[in-house]
């Protein structure tokens, strides 16, 4: 087995330290990546709130360079600069996986952490260290001429809210509302913008709208006016909610016009629909979840084209607790990215 140095948890702890990882021997089709720069998500921030025994390392979303190549890999070489988002494996032979949509795979995918490993059933542990070993497939190459610490949020948080735009056909002509200016968010203005919608931003006040502004919106409406909320009513063809903690939904489907959707993305616990809400206007309540491979190499290829990446605050990953508790407290915009190189040691 390989060893390399993480930030972890193995009891109930909430606080990380650093500890000694073992990653796996590389398979023909794996790869292994120094780990430079790993997005903290809320996903990290609830796992280790709901730990309780095992090893824990949290980090899904990150960027590096390739070290070592198995066998028989032939995408990728020494050298190479790659993301890897929070799927690493999938059934791969599913209706889902065969469309594209390993994020959906039947057998559920294996996550970049917190998942089971298809071959020999341990625990998967997360980005939050030195090193990371993965399935070829399920790297992507990273793209010239965008900063990578500002790359890694774009495996998670991107992919999250691209995936539900495309299938929504946003583009020249469309109406899109994004409520939560945040880590989701932000990233959902800026692909909408550079799709071509009109695109305007829901704010509980109206402390963001300088930002919204200069992220290129037409609009800001502030969610706490009633009057502004009830002059927006079924206004927009695409509302993306990313708001992250529970909300009654039915003031955001007033929002959308006849035929529109209702994209819940950030929120994913139970929610509260009053049929009327849907039934008047023909609308649409969906959600989504990260994306499959066709998709985030997709996504990738459109933030190179256009500049896109993260907003984001890079700090030494030895203040990765301080991060988690800012995080909790919803101080940063608008993501947190860790700097691993304070780590020491890759594989040994």
């Amino acid at each position: 087995m390989r060893m390399t140095t993480a930030w972890g948890t193995d009891g109930d702890s909430k606080v990380l330290r650093q500890v000694r990882l073992r990653r796996r021997n590389l398979r023909p089709d794996d790869i292994a990546v120094r780990v430079d720069y790993c997005g903290v998500c809320h996903t990290d921030v609830h796992s280790l709130d709901a730990h309780a025994e095992g090893l824990l390392v949290p980090g899904h979303e990150f960027t590096g360079v390739v070290t070592e190549v198995g066998s028989e890999v032939t995408r990728f070489t020494v050298g190479d600069p790659v993301a890897v988002g929070n799927i690493v494996d999938s059934c791969g032979v599913c209706a889902m996986c065969e469309a594209g949509q390993e994020n959906f795979c039947r057998e559920f995918p294996t996550l970049t952490y917190g998942g089971t490993d298809r071959h020999d059933g341990s625990t998967t542990s997360g980005g939050y260290a030195r090193e990371y070993v993965v399935r070829d497939q399920f790297a992507y190459r990273l793209p010239a001429g965008l900063d990578p610490a500002a790359v890694a949020p774009l495996l998670c948080a991107g992919i999250t809210v691209w995936e539900p735009l495309r299938s929504l056909g946003v583009g020249k002509g469309t109406r899109v509302a994004v409520a939560g200016l945040g880590g989701l968010g932000h990233l959902a203005v800026k692909f909408a913008v550079a799709l071509g919608a009109e695109t305007t931003v829901i704010s509980r006040t109206a402390d963001k709208t300088a930002d919204a502004r200069r992220l290129g919106v037409e609009d800001v409406v502030v969610s706490a006016d009633a009057e502004q909320m009830a002059a927006a009513r079924d206004r927009f063809d695409v509302v993306i909610d990313t708001i992250s903690a529970p909300h009654d939904i039915g003031p955001y489907l007033g929002l959308v016009a006849v035929d529109g959707t209702l994209s819940h993305l950030g929120h994913l616990g139970p929610v509260t629909v009053r049929m009327t809400d849907l039934l008047v206007g023909r609308k649409k309540l969906t959600s989504a979840g990260s994306g499959g491979r066709p998709s985030t190499a997709a996504m990738l290829d459109f933030c190179a084209e256009h500049g896109i990446t993260a907003d984001v605050e890079v700090l030494p990953s030895a203040q990765v607790n301080e991060a988690l508790d800012r995080l909790r407290r919803n101080d940063v915009r608008y993501r947190f990215v860790l700097d691993l190189s304070d780590l020491s040691g890759s594989a040994a």
